[in-house]
């Protein structure tokens, strides 16, 4: 029993630990997406900065327009710790 509910519990953790905030506006032509890692171990969050960007780059293309990075953050992953990755920017 006990065996279940980590296991869904960790399930659920996983499911949540790499969900994105979506594209939010910052003021009248910032916006700002995060996202955090699933995963496990020490390194680069590589591949949630490459989704952020991914986003970024949709929502300004729905616009015609190309990402112009105002600020990227990015925190490696560690012991009990997610990567993860936050990215300012504007549509130019």
């Amino acid at each position: 029993m006990m065996r279940r509910v980590v296991l869904a519990i960790g399930t659920a953790l996983a499911m949540t630990a790499c969900a994105s905030t979506g594209i939010t506006s910052m003021d009248r032509d910032t916006y700002f997406v995060s996202k955090k890692s699933a995963q496990v171990g020490f390194g680069p969050p590589d591949g949630v900065k490459a989704d952020i960007y991914k986003e970024a780059n949709e929502f300004c293309g729905m616009q015609d327009k190309k990402v112009e990075t105002v600020s990227l953050q990015t925190t490696d992953s560690g012991f009990a710790r997610p990567g993860s990755a936050s990215l300012q920017f504007r549509c130019l």
